[in-house]
């Protein structure tokens, strides 16, 4: 049985996330921390009748650091929604000095009470996020980069619903038979849709317009959220199935240590990864990425940690149109790398 530590449990992502987790017979205990009412939300989802015992932490002031320390204690999995989400006009790259803080704080106190544990960061913007994460673990000295993951599913989430509307198909049916890389920001994110020859021949009656216009909605699905929430919030549902949906993935892969892979789809679930920590993540960097470090990969696991990547541009037939996509996609992944790494330089955890 499992322990998974909910950072932010009380956030718009976090409740509902944690209500997932709660169901998952695999968690043997759900352990909640916020700044506040994670002593509520703990209490809500205890009263559910499923075996997953559930605590609730959060400090009592702000030099309190023993509820942290108690939420982590023993963990298995760490998944770290905090932050503050978007506002109208606001892109991920707004919130940056907000909720570079918050994730660089929350990784540090991992890294001391729970270094093996597995993390997955969904606090915005994840191009960033990840890096200051994977540089808080490597000042600690406990950085393994097959257990860092960010958390893009979100993005693959929204490719197969919105090809699902537009071929007729099941969104379930197309799961597994398309691939979204690169990062998760705009024109950072990359679908591929060539993967199947199935869904490739339905998209390749598409016109130029319906296919950029379609790209421009997997890439820029979260401000229609926040547009449609009259400001009032961001991807919060939405990004709570798809967070549940990779942390289930890890947990599968815990359940059976000797198994070779948790994902048995055509495809897996892609993870924005550090690419020199993994087996051929750097010559993979080189090669294809421009040099890059930080790239979303599917990925397969094996007992809670990255066994191996699937080398998208090698797997899959990658289009003009996709590899013109990659190209843009580098130069922002770029920026938000240097941005996050930067950020850790001089900090003091």
């Amino acid at each position: 049985m499992v322990k998974v530590t909910v950072c932010g449990a009380a956030g718009g992502i976090g409740q509902p996330l944690s209500l997932l987790l709660k169901l998952n017979p695999q968690v043997s205990h759900l352990s909640l921390f916020d700044i506040v009412n994670a002593h509520g939300v703990a209490a809500d989802l205890s009263h559910i009748c499923t075996p997953a015992v559930v605590t609730g932490h959060q400090p009592a002031n702000k030099e309190d650091s023993s509820a942290i320390t108690e939420a982590l204690a023993g963990t298995d999995v760490v998944i770290i929604p905090a932050g503050v989400p978007r506002k109208p006009g606001m892109t991920r790259a707004d919130l940056f000095n907000i909720n570079a803080s918050i994730v660089r704080d929350l990784v540090a106190n991992v890294g001391k009470t729970a270094p093996n544990a597995a993390i997955l960061i969904i606090s915005n913007p994840v191009n960033a996020t990840v890096a200051i994460a994977a540089e808080v673990l490597k000042k600690l000295g406990v950085f393994n980069p097959r257990k860092l993951f960010g958390v893009t599913t979100l993005d693959s989430v929204r490719a197969e619903t919105f090809l699902g509307e537009l071929t007729g198909q099941s969104p379930s049916a197309i799961r597994g038979h398309l691939s979204v890389i690169g990062g998760h920001s705009g024109d950072t994110i990359v679908p591929l849709i060539n993967v199947d020859s199935t869904i490739s021949s339905a998209v390749s009656q598409w016109s130029p317009s319906q296919y950029q216009a379609y790209v421009k909605r997997v890439q820029f699905g979260g401000d229609e959220v926040v547009k449609a929430k009259n400001g009032a919030g961001s991807a919060t549902l939405s990004m709570a199935y798809a967070g549940y949906r990779f942390a289930e993935t890890v947990l599968n892969s815990l359940s059976d240590p000797s198994k070779p892979v948790a994902d048995s789809t055509p495809v897996p679930d892609s993870s924005y990864v550090y690419l020199p920590g993994l087996p051929g993540g750097e010559e993979f960097s080189k090669k294809y990425v421009n040099g890059v470090t930080f790239f979303s990969v599917p990925v397969l696991l094996q007992n809670g940690e990255i066994s191996s990547f699937i080398n998208p541009f090698e797997k899959y037939k990658i289009t003009s149109e996709e590899a013109n996509l990659t190209e843009v996609a580098l130069d922002g992944l770029q920026k938000s790398i240097d941005q996050g790494t930067t950020f850790v330089q001089g900090s003091r955890l």
